[in-house]
Parts: C-alpha cells; sequence; structure tokens
C-alpha cells in the first residue's frame, strides 16, 4: 500500500472529480461532492493541508481504495 502524503482539498478534489464525483456546492470551507448511482456525498475541507485520517476517510467513503486514489493524482 503507497503512503498517502500531505495534500490539499484542491488536489483531493481535482483526484474525485476524475473518479466521476461532481462539485455541487460549498458549505463553509467544505466542497460538497456527489457521484450518479452512489448515495453517500464527499464533504472535503478546502484546506492547505488535510490530515491523514480525514483523506482516508473520505477515500473509503469514495469507495475507492488508497493505491487507486494515489493513482489519480
Amino acid at each position: 500500500m503507497a503512503k498517502l502524503g500531505n495534500i490539499s482539498g484542491k488536489e483531493a478534489v481535482k483526484a474525485f472529480q476524475k473518479a466521476d464525483w461532481q462539485a455541487v456546492g460549498q458549505v463553509g470551507s467544505h466542497l460538497v461532492m456527489t457521484k450518479p448511482g452512489v448515495k453517500a456525498n464527499l464533504s472535503v475541507p478546502q484546506h492547505k493541508e488535510l490530515s491523514v485520517g480525514t483523506l482516508r476517510r473520505l477515500i473509503r467513503y469514495s469507495g475507492l481504495t488508497v493505491d487507486e486514489f494515489i493513482t489519480l493524482l
């Protein structure tokens, strides 16, 4: 398994968009993303650096593995 580095919220959003997630709005400093056919929404903080735990949670909710996410970066 590859190691997750410190990435920004913007970089995470770009990777999720490559996996067909779409930005539908923003609530405060969090960008809300949806994907057709998936009931869950992703709420990606738009911070300069995301904590590894937050990033892993977002990856898990998106249905991707860490390795798949890293290849999307």
